[in-house]
């Protein structure tokens, strides 16, 4: 009964012949919220025409009450649509509140470049290949000689050379040095950073050398949070306990790290990514699962333990106080807060409501959590949670069901079988739309990985309940480093096969809303044994299948020049139709986290799936390109002197690898439609340039500033 027991807790509920949004009544209030959260965020509504909508439509509810009861009963309709407009108007209200631009106190109202930032460090400092990392916090700007305090988040980075790992969570440093702004890199298909950061409440950051700050005083006044500073110590305890116990080698080392506290900071990202193509990936970020092992733990503990084990009361209050704990010494991330609360008000529903709805406490669990933050709603996290655990709610026993097993470890087998695809079925298209990729083994690889996980995340609680007592946690660290390497092992071993995933799947919003409807059709039609979901579903599919047709025919039509934002590299992409030729830095070339994470996304989005070293329509001569109709120069060498006067047609001039020249001698050489500055010359050189550019009415493109370089060839 053991993994029985770690998700079908969750799932048990009473069947009701009445609609479940009847039995879940929160739905319907979750829904206005989701609305005004996303108006907000992409309209930018004034604070002044919120306030006064929130007002009008909370009066507007609450004079119902003061109707006849004739009237209540005609407009008990618009009673219902003003409740919903007014939380409409919360959704506006918190995501307005929690865009840090409209705090009066964040520092972007009082910076400017010549001015000094007193900054908090506002964790412990991460070591990165080339410079040290940490969360700040602007406590103070001073301007015209006065400080003034003021709020607001930013991203520390410091230079290896300086004396940053002596600095501390609290510890306080000041500078002038200018701060930069976060921006995205432009390239297609890329991860929106950007949003990301000012989703945290961060805008900037800033790189510090030597010299260019200043630690402040012990004697200045201390702001340390005394609830965060335990946080940090608890996770440096569990950290210091493992590195000293685990000795099998790095890689179990840090996996039990990920495991136990989700500390991914050390991971080696070809282990990561091979967790993510086997399907597995959720292993190694604390979520609900590990929580779910918590509970199931604490449950069968307090059920030996007299007088707790009779009073369900104090029971469910130890359990829940000890998976905050956990959630606590984790770090407290997003993702286990999510857990957390889930886990709170399923528990809380339980206890006091016992023909209490699944879907009721889910909904109001995301209800509380978006009007905490509001910026949820776009977490990947957030989203894969309430997928993952509505699939299995709705799904697993239907699929559970399918077989009758009478051997008890093949049912196991297949009960984890059934959790495993009802979690997939729904969280698939969420994955393919931002991942572009489906583990095909995930059944196999989560028998091998879930069960194993499990005995490593109790062995690790086990040894650090033991910790103090040398023989039994030396003993217990062998343990968990053994378990860990087989589980390694086993994942490796499944991504290296061949098929083991399907790579390089194109998705857009539409895409991915059409498949859903797919899915919940054909699924409900299976369910209900109703045809009208069989039809809705059909007819989903035909016009899934059209897009992707159409799609296709455009496709292999394209014909696209791509200059990529990489930083200190030369990356440049021509497209025909499926097939691309890639001109640039070789280590580029090399299949690695440095393509995966710059070219890979835009040849998705372009769905240029293969390399070609014989483009239809391009030539190269050395650095100079003909594409199509388009001429093309990469200069990345200083020009030599020209006397001829003669000059060479051209439509792109591509700067690259920071050569030394002016723009004055490239137009010497060159009439150009356009010159392009790649990322691999530094932003310094390219500021003059431009500026040389206007003087001579050159049109120029920056790709640091801009973001990637995006030409259509015309045929």
């Amino acid at each position: 009964m053991y993994y029985r027991y770690v998700f079908l807790f969750c799932c048990m509920q009473r069947l009701y012949d009445i609609p479940f949004w009847k039995n879940a009544p929160f739905i319907r209030l979750l829904l206005p919220l989701i609305t005004g959260i996303i108006i907000q965020w992409y309209c930018k509504l004034p604070l002044s025409f919120i306030i006064i909508a929130f007002i009008s439509f909370g009066f507007s509810f609450f004079l119902f009450y003061l109707l006849p009861r004739i009237f209540k009963f005609r407009l008990r309709s618009l009673h219902g649509v003003a409740l919903q407009l007014m939380l409409v108007s919360l959704g506006l209200f918190i995501t307005w509140q929690k865009n840090v631009r409209n705090n009066k106190e964040w520092y972007g109202n009082f910076y400017h470049n010549d001015e000094y930032l007193l900054v908090r460090i506002d964790e412990p400092l991460t070591e990165k290949p080339k410079s040290f990392k940490a969360d700040g916090y602007v406590e103070a700007v001073a301007k015209d000689g006065k400080t003034i305090s003021c709020k607001g988040k930013l991203l520390l980075y410091f230079s290896k050379d300086s004396t940053a790992p002596a600095l501390n969570y609290g510890d306080k440093i000041i500078f002038n040095k200018k701060l930069q702004a976060i921006k995205n890199s432009g390239n297609p298909g890329s991860f929106n950073y950007e949003r990301y950061a000012a989703f945290q409440g961060i805008m900037h950051n800033v790189f510090l050398k030597t010299g260019d700050w200043q630690k402040v005083s012990a004697n200045y006044p201390s702001s340390k949070n005394s609830f965060r500073q335990f946080i940090f110590l608890a996770r440096q305890y569990v950290l210091d306990v493992l590195e000293k116990n685990i000795s099998s080698g790095k890689d179990q080392l840090d996996i039990a790290k990920a495991l136990l506290i989700g500390y991914t900071n050390d991971l080696d990202k070809d282990l990561v990514q091979a967790y993510s193509n086997t399907g597995v990936v959720h292993i190694i970020a604390i979520s609900g699962m590990h929580l779910g092992l918590i509970y199931i733990m604490l449950v069968w503990l307090f059920t030996k333990i007299p007088f707790i084990n009779k009073n369900k009361l104090l029971q469910a209050i130890i359990i829940l106080s000890c998976l905050w704990l956990f959630s606590i010494l984790t770090g407290a991330s997003a993702s286990v807060l999510r857990a957390a609360v889930m886990f709170s008000f399923i528990s809380a529903g339980k206890l006091f409501f016992k023909n209490a709805s699944i879907y009721n406490s889910l909904a109001v669990s995301a209800f509380v959590l978006l009007c905490y933050n509001p910026y949820y709603l776009w977490d990947v996290g957030f989203q894969l949670s309430y997928l993952a655990v509505l699939g299995i709610v709705i799904f697993q026993k239907p699929i559970y069901h399918l077989f009758y097993i009478k051997n008890n470890l093949l049912d196991k087998a297949w009960l984890l079988v059934s959790v495993s695809a009802a979690a997939q079925l729904l969280t698939t298209p969420v994955c393919i739309y931002y991942f572009h990729q489906f583990p095909n083994l995930f059944m196999i690889t989560n028998i091998i990985a879930v069960p194993l996980s499990s005995i490593i995340l109790y062995m690790g609680v086990a040894l650090l309940a033991f910790s103090g007592i040398s023989f039994i946690s030396f003993y217990l660290g062998k343990l968990v480093g053994a378990l860990t390497w087989l589980m390694n092992k086993s994942i490796l071993w499944i991504n290296n096969l061949s098929f083991s995933v399907w790579d390089k799947i194109p998705a857009t919003v539409l895409s991915t809303c059409i498949l859903y409807v797919i899915i919940i059709g054909f699924s409900a039609w299976l369910i209900k044994k109703d045809k009208r979901y069989f039809s809705l579903a059909l007819f989903s599919l035909f016009v899934f299948m059209a897009m992707l047709l159409f799609t296709n025919w455009q496709v292999s039509k394209q014909q696209k020049i791509i200059v990529y934002n990489v930083a200190g590299h030369q990356a440049i992409d021509f497209v025909s139709g499926h097939q691309y030729r890639f001109v640039g830095d070789s280590a580029l070339m090399q299949e690695g986290m440095l393509q995966n994470f710059h070219l890979k996304p835009g040849r998705i989005f372009f769905q240029a799936k293969q390399q070609s070293a014989a483009l239809e329509g391009f030539k190269a001569n050395e650095n100079y390109f003909n594409f199509k109709n388009k001429k093309i120069v990469v200069v990345a060498y200083p020009l030599a002197a020209d006397t001829s006067g003669v000059k060479f047609d051209t439509d792109l001039v591509i700067i690259s690898k920071s050569p030394q020249l002016s723009m004055e001698s490239v137009t010497r050489h060159f009439n150009a439609k356009l010159i392009v500055f790649d990322a691999s010359n530094p932003v310094w050189k390219i500021e003059q340039w431009q500026q040389e550019c206007s003087i001579l009415k050159q049109p120029c493109y920056s790709i640091p500033e801009n973001g990637a370089f995006v030409c259509d060839v015309e045929m």
